[in-house]
């Protein structure tokens, strides 16, 4: 199946900005959804935003307006592009393919939002 490699992950300050990668180890001609996910220290894994095949998104409350979710098929790459970040963002963020066949997940990546 897919390897998926998340980077881009890192220390910043609030307010600041990071854009996520997530590389897929070759082409993905059908799949269901790709999307971001965080785990905070003692916290569950939550969705943060998704796109689907039909390239429509969702995003969790909490990220809405400030993260984007986007694909470059070209580039066989997934990024999210986090804005106006805050201290609570900080998290191990993961990506995830879901295809009709299997689902794969990223190793993760760590994002630090000092205050």
């Amino acid at each position: 199946q897919v390897q998926l490699v998340e980077s881009g992950g890192g220390l910043v300050q609030t307010g600041g900005s990071l854009r996520l990668s997530c590389a897929a180890s070759e082409t993905v001609f059908s799949f269901n959804s790709m999307g971001w996910y965080r785990q905070a220290p003692g916290k569950q894994r939550e969705l943060v935003a998704v796109i689907f095949s039909s390239s429509s998104t969702n995003y969790a409350d909490s990220v809405k307006g400030r993260f984007t979710i986007s694909r470059d098929n070209g580039k066989n790459t997934m990024y999210l592009q986090m804005n106006s970040l805050k201290p609570e963002d900080t998290a191990v963020y993961y990506c995830r393919l879901v295809t009709p066949r299997y689902v794969s997940w990223g190793q993760g990546t760590q994002v630090t939002v000092s205050s």
